[in-house]
């Protein structure tokens, strides 16, 4: 693998990370919604990655969770059915938190491994310096 292909792996990864953190601020921001536009609670976002060519990686897909609602009794709740309880988002915001912490990791690791290559580049310039 050239040196330069590495600048694009980190950066594709960089990129990657990115996106799931911003469906996972989605997920948190929505966790109390109960009506959307296509009817029914707000459902989870999950950006599914895969292995790009050539090195890297890339956003195969943002799917919504298939997961049921959880049905929370509150009868005096605008959206209560008549048996008083209300579906609400399948968010889990420990689970959310936890997928959080990944994505900021490996959003931190990319550019690590960024800077590492920057800094080979930067050495191997200097090879001909006297």
């Amino acid at each position: 693998m050239a040196l330069m292909s590495s600048f694009g792996v980190s950066a594709s990864g960089m990129s990657a990370e990115r996106l799931r953190l911003d469906a996972i601020s989605n997920n948190l921001a929505n966790i109390n919604t109960t009506r959307t536009p296509e009817g029914g609670p707000y459902r989870r976002l999950m950006v599914m990655l895969e292995s790009a060519a050539g090195g890297g990686v890339r956003v195969a897909r943002i799917e919504q969770d298939d997961s049921p609602p959880m049905m929370v009794h509150d009868p005096g709740h605008p959206d209560a059915g008549p048996d008083g309880y209300v579906a609400m988002p399948n968010v889990n915001p420990v689970l959310e938190m936890v997928d959080m912490i990944t994505a900021t990791r490996a959003y931190e690791a990319n550019v690590a491994a960024f800077n590492a290559a920057k800094s080979m580049a930067a050495k191997a310039l200097e090879i001909g310096k006297i």
